[in-house]
């Protein structure tokens, strides 16, 4: 009985993973077949176009999917990296600073937890095209910068992570608050600023509706934007069902290939980089 309900969880785990998986391997399959296939034939049959497929995506329009793959790195990449720095220093400041108004700072952050992305979009955008930032790089990059749920980590992992003695006994040992900062908090909260900048980047890789309402320029538009261009004029252009396919499983590499790379980081202890006394 025992090992029967041992194996529930295994099972679950399974289903949870083919489930999850299934989408991307038809992509996959879907990506490597003609435009005659991808109407005539099985689901996960594979074809014979992939090749064919790539050099069109790569010739349709000079090549502007490779500008979108340009500019969702751009912004997923600077946003992420932007966004993890100011997350790392409010939520240091948070859990090791004693001020005024530091719990009601908090309060407002757990309360902008609560508000969907989708709410702020268009008061973003008007107040951008206020001060004539939309419809550039900036009007997507700086949205993004302040996360509410990144300073919320941060602050629980500076908390957990870095004792308050060290920090004493760094001040005592003549520690300005920067290098402080830098050479001890830091190095010991990267597990969870790895973790921080991975969500912020895949949230801002994966984001549609904040470029799709503040650019107008198909030149600056991230991949999400362009291909739903490509998918929404296919009624009129089949052809362009397989190029949509194709970016969408060239769009997904960056993103695993991410996750393989900085997965170390989560297996760091917590106290990884402090300097022992």
């Amino acid at each position: 009985m025992r090992r029967r309900f041992g194996l529930t969880p295994t099972v679950l785990l399974l289903i949870g993973a083919v489930y999850s998986l299934l989408p991307v391997v038809w992509v996959l399959i879907a990506a490597s077949k003609s435009r005659a296939e991808l109407f005539s034939s099985n689901a996960f049959q594979p074809g014979t176009g992939l090749w064919d497929n790539l050099v069109e995506l790569t010739d349709h329009r000079d090549g502007i999917f490779w500008r979108w793959t340009l500019n969702t790195a751009l912004y997923a990449g600077v946003g992420a990296l932007l966004s993890t720095m100011v997350s790392a220093i409010s939520g240091y400041t948070l859990a090791k600073f004693r001020f005024p108004g530091r719990n009601l700072i908090f309060n407002l952050l757990i309360g902008g937890i609560l508000v969907p992305s989708v709410v702020l979009a268009i008061p973003q955008y008007l107040l951008l095209a206020k001060v004539g930032l939309a419809d550039t790089y900036w009007s997507v990059l700086l949205p993004g910068i302040l996360h509410p749920y990144s300073i919320y980590l941060a602050r629980v992992y500076a908390g957990a992570a870095i004792p308050d003695s060290m920090i004493e006994a760094a001040r005592i040992d003549g520690a300005g608050e920067f290098r402080l900062l830098n050479r001890i908090a830091l190095p010991m909260m990267v597990p969870g600023l790895v973790t921080i900048f991975l969500f912020q980047f895949v949230a801002i890789w994966n984001n549609f509706l904040l470029p799709f309402i503040m650019l107008a320029d198909d030149r600056k538009f991230p991949l999400t934007v362009g291909l739903y261009t490509w998918l929404a004029t296919g009624a009129n252009q089949p052809a362009l069902y397989t190029l949509v396919i194709t970016g969408a499983l060239i769009s997904i590499i960056p993103l695993i290939a991410l996750f393989l790379t900085m997965q170390r980081y989560w297996r760091t202890d917590l106290t990884s980089g402090a300097v022992k006394g």
